[in-house]
């Protein structure tokens, strides 16, 4: 056991410090010390024990001066091996916050209550972008923030840089779950028969069959197979940072051939012919990208642009306001309401079945009746009319 040794401070009071062994270092393999010194013995004495403890069991953690800047770092070069620069984007925005307020303090000394600030800042004014900069973001976004955080701590310790993680105990806000809204089979028809008028008919005709907008805005006519009626579903143009990139569909499932009926192939027939006439009419300053979803001179959409332009078709079609991948939900509920299979409609959409049965599927008031008819036929009186 180390020896305790004392020495007068510059106040004349006694000082009490000891050297100890803590381990090699791994990478040179030599042997490595710490110096702790305490006004109080039974302090000095206290550290000994426990440092030595910890130094037997392997527990031992070195005072270090990695920050939470670096400590994230070092995570996000973890955490998004491999992964898609939507996703490794996703990472980076939700770290945000915490990289600001937390650091430049060194990660051994951050502590609940200095990670509680930060939740509550980010609940009270830390928007930036996606509303009004300074209003508070939603319980959503700070546990994804506090999720992140955590991983990343965690990650320290199991790497014997810290002892303890900050964010384990820390509160969550309290998510208040948003049930998906779907249009009715009366709204369906109403947008369809005003989107027949509109230029995109096809495109919104594809988001009504339960494409994501990042499919059917990634979609090129070499997808489409006239004679076999057919859409293979195989590129995606999503937004990362505010740039529009294309890229492979988000998972294997997501690669699928869709049959279609016939409304679906008129309407992309004539979309065809309309942007051909379009090339021949805006020569030579038409751009024949390939697309299928394009503007007038060729040119592929904006994501956000179908997005606010689907908004537009359906208050001209009089229906109630539902977000863009609502219209998902709603075809997916739609298959439900016909019958359609739970294994079929993950398929058609691109889903493992639990997740399109427990996300995408959903109720109308509509469909209740059906429930009412079946329990009505089971309760009803033998012999009653």
């Amino acid at each position: 056991m180390p020896t305790i040794h004392t020495y007068t401070g510059p106040d004349g009071k006694p000082r009490y410090w000891f050297r100890v062994d803590v381990g090699r270092n791994p990478v040179t393999g030599r042997r490595m010390q710490e110096k702790k010194t305490f006004t109080r013995k039974k302090d000095a004495e206290r550290e000994l024990g426990r440092i030595a403890a910890d130094v037997a069991d392997g527990k031992h953690v070195r005072r270090s001066s990695m920050t939470v800047a670096e400590l994230i770092d070092e995570y996000l070069k973890s955490a998004t091996f491999e992964k898609e620069a939507a996703t490794e984007r996703n990472y980076l925005d939700a770290l945000r916050c915490p990289r600001e307020r937390l650091g430049h303090m060194r990660a051994q000394d951050v502590t609940r209550r200095d990670v509680e600030d930060v939740r509550d800042f980010m609940l009270r004014e830390g928007r930036k972008i996606g509303g009004k900069p300074g209003t508070g973001l939603g319980a959503r976004s700070v546990n994804l923030a506090l999720g992140r955080l955590q991983a990343a701590f965690t990650m320290a310790v199991a790497d014997g840089r810290l002892v303890r993680n900050p964010v384990e105990h820390v509160k969550r806000p309290q998510q208040a779950e948003r049930e998906a809204e779907t249009w009715t089979r009366d709204e369906v028809r109403a947008f369809l028969a005003e989107a027949a008028k509109d230029r995109l008919h096809a495109g919104w005709r594809l988001s009504l069959y339960g494409l994501r907008r990042a499919e059917v805005t990634g979609l090129r006519w070499e997808s489409y197979d006239r004679k076999a009626k057919t859409l293979t579903v195989s590129s995606t143009r999503v937004l990362v940072a505010g740039k529009v990139i294309e890229k492979a569909p988000k998972s294997r499932r997501s690669v699928r051939v869709l049959p279609l009926d016939d409304d679906a192939v008129r309407a992309l027939d004539e979309l065809r012919k309309r942007q051909m006439a379009e090339g021949a009419a805006a020569a030579p300053a038409y751009r024949a990208s390939g697309y299928i979803v394009a503007d007038e001179l060729g040119a592929p959409v904006h994501p956000e642009w179908y997005s606010d332009e689907f908004h537009r078709v359906a208050k001209r079609a009089g229906v109630r306001r539902i977000r863009l991948h609502e219209s998902r939900h709603t075809a997916n509920s739609m298959m439900a309401a016909a019958g359609v299979p739970d294994h079929i409609r993950a398929a058609w959409c691109g889903h493992a079945v639990a997740v399109n049965v427990g996300t995408y599927t959903h109720a109308n008031p509509e469909d209740l009746a059906a429930g009412r008819d079946a329990l009505a036929a089971v309760y009803r009186a033998e012999g009653s009319s």
